[in-house]
């Protein structure tokens, strides 16, 4: 392996966007065809065109070929609703929107296909996070999962991080995401994305992870996780 140290930049809350729709777009078509089609199409509309579209934008320059486009007219004609929010709040009020229309819609079933997607997403992030890891030389083991982490850190969030040989733990009392779905009276859309990305990333980079998340922001005011590893789980690639 490489002993080069390689500064490989986080993915844009942008591409985030695209990836994590992409990912869900496909279970919905999968599972609902036209009908489904037709409900993130209102999903968007919903969360605004125009701020759709400069999303998509910015995602495709930055190399992400995605779905978002797929949804959002050519001749909308409309203005930016949120020219004021920061990009982790606009992946919230996306995410928040679709997944409202597929749920309200298709209830505990909607939430499922929904979550499909989240899981096909967080776990293709988590197998990138141990790529990035062995262009660094080192393997998928619990120290080296953060600092290979594919999400830029941002002031937007306050976290608590404690370390031992076999755990992470953290501790979110700010997030932007949280904030945003609370903000907007969306906390039950918001959960479904919150109960299960962590430990969809974390399969994703090392399955023998175990994820205990027993606080939730939504529900308790914080989010509390341990990242578990025990040394004779790790992965040695």
């Amino acid at each position: 392996m490489s002993t080069l140290h390689h500064n490989i930049a986080p993915y844009s809350m942008e591409v985030m966007t695209t990836k994590l729709f992409t990912s869900i777009e496909k279970k919905v078509v999968a599972k609902y065809g036209e009908k489904g089609k037709v409900l993130l199409q209102q999903g968007i509309k919903n969360f605004g065109y125009k701020d759709a579209e400069d999303i998509a934008i910015k995602a495709i320059i930055e190399g992400d070929n995605h779905t978002l486009f797929d949804y959002i007219p050519k001749d909308h004609n409309s203005k930016n609703e949120y020219e004021n929010l920061n990009p982790f709040s606009l992946f919230a009020k996306l995410f928040s929107q679709i997944t409202k229309v597929i749920v309200d819609t298709y209830g505990d079933e909607g939430e499922k296909t929904i979550q499909d997607g989240i899981w096909e997403f967080g776990k293709t992030r988590g197998y990138g996070i141990a790529q990035r890891a062995r262009v660094n030389g080192q393997n998928n083991t619990i120290e080296n999962y953060l600092p290979n982490y594919d999400m830029g850190r941002s002031e937007l969030f306050t976290i608590e991080e404690n370390y031992t040989p076999c755990e992470i733990e953290q501790t979110f009392t700010v997030c932007p995401l949280g904030q945003q779905w609370a903000d907007d009276n969306m906390h039950e859309y918001g959960l479904v994305y919150c109960t299960i990305i962590d430990d969809a990333i974390a399969h994703g980079y090392n399955d023998k992870f175990n994820v205990v998340h027993d606080q939730l922001l939504l529900k308790h005011g914080q989010c509390h996780f341990r990242f578990q590893l025990k040394d004779e789980e790790i992965q040695n690639d």
